[in-house]
């Protein structure tokens, strides 16, 4: 049986228990510079010191038109890895490895930000508007732009990088048939959505090196988890070492449900069936309101996933691995409708006020 607080190997990079943090964007911390603040790094210490195994730092723009706001971090300039470098320094001192999550937000740009831009000239945030559908010269520039930023990662310390293949934005575009369009060789099966991720994957394993760590959060059902799978096999192929799951834009597989016999829910069960079809090849997590201490060693202990992220946990008590290695109690997340963690309210948890409960 594995057990929660059992290490794992992820090409070379060793982390001490199966307990990772989830990418969560600290909106109101970064100015319009993308410069990481001492917010961020006292953020993720308390996280390391916490007890995670691996922490993956928040989406992280790639180019300054790809970021959610003018308060987003960002890793497309020299002057931004001196910040990083601290995060980084602030985990490995706590025990965590950490990863950090590039991506670039496409179609959904923000207005004040840059212009909206994707596979295809579809509707953005404002439905009378369209994306700009990139040409070969631009989909080669941001790819350009991703493996720049996880070299600047790589000399900050990183022990890798996730690509934010998932929730919506540019990569997701790329795989999804709602948002992809094309009819040359980035659109159509499944090998072509997913090129655009893939050639940035081999391009880091060439320039990064064999032993950075190369994760993509990817969609687990796009529209049907099948589908999602193969998507997921071409960035194994092209040098993927860790596929964590969540949403992607489409939900079309009715076999996708929650079920009231087992304590996850039907976004985790994503994960479990991508572990059921990588095991042994690729370690797999889940994520998705894993709040309490019973669901994280249910999930690692029947070995249905690799790993478990954890977001709101965390983030309402971030010493909450340690609460589940050492059975004791921690603040439980309220799990609120919009998370009181959110942008503009950092110090409005309601957990950070409530009460420990026994783990």
């Amino acid at each position: 049986m594995t057990h929660v607080n059992d290490p794992i190997t992820i090409n070379g990079t060793t982390l001490k228990n199966r307990m990772t943090m989830a990418p969560t964007v600290k909106f109101d911390y970064a100015g319009p510079d993308g410069k990481v603040c001492e917010k961020h790094i006292a953020h993720y210490r308390k996280r390391a010191e916490g007890g995670c195994g691996l922490i993956c730092v928040e989406a992280t723009a790639v180019t300054p038109g790809g970021r959610f706001a003018k308060n987003h971090l960002g890793l497309w300039e020299d002057g931004q890895i001196e910040g990083h470098r601290a995060i980084v320094k602030a985990c490995h001192e706590n025990g965590a490895a950490v990863i950090i999550q590039l991506n670039h937000t496409g179609i959904g740009a923000n207005p004040d930000c840059g212009p909206a831009m994707g596979p295809s000239a579809v509707p953005t945030r404002n439905p009378e508007v369209l994306a700009k559908e990139m040409d070969a010269e631009e989909i080669r520039g941001m790819q350009d732009s991703f493996v720049s930023a996880a070299l600047r990662a790589k000399e900050a310390g990183y022990d890798g990088i996730q690509l934010h293949g998932c929730h919506g934005y540019l990569i997701n575009q790329f795989i999804s048939k709602k948002t992809n369009l094309r009819t040359d060789g980035y659109g159509g099966n499944a090998e072509n959505r997913a090129r655009f991720a893939s050639e940035i994957l081999r391009r880091l394993r060439t320039e990064c090196g064999d032993a950075f760590l190369l994760s993509v959060r990817t969609a687990g059902i796009e529209p049907d988890v099948a589908s999602a799978i193969e998507i997921a096999e071409e960035y194994v192929k092209a040098g993927c070492d860790y596929l964590q799951v969540s949403t992607g834009i489409e939900w079309e597989d009715p076999t996708v449900k929650d079920e009231e016999d087992r304590p996850y829910n039907a976004i985790c069960s994503l994960g479990v069936r991508f572990h059921e079809h990588f095991r042994g090849r690729v370690p797999v997590s889940c994520v998705n309101s894993i709040n309490e201490a019973s669901t994280v060693r249910y999930l690692i202990e029947n070995e249905l996933v690799d790993t478990v992220d954890l977001g709101r946990a965390v983030l309402a008590d971030p010493a909450f691995p340690k609460a589940v290695l050492e059975d004791r109690e921690f603040a439980k997340c309220f799990d609120c409708p919009r998370c009181q963690y959110g942008p503009g309210m950092p110090h409005k948890c309601p957990a950070k006020q409530a009460q420990k409960v026994k783990s």
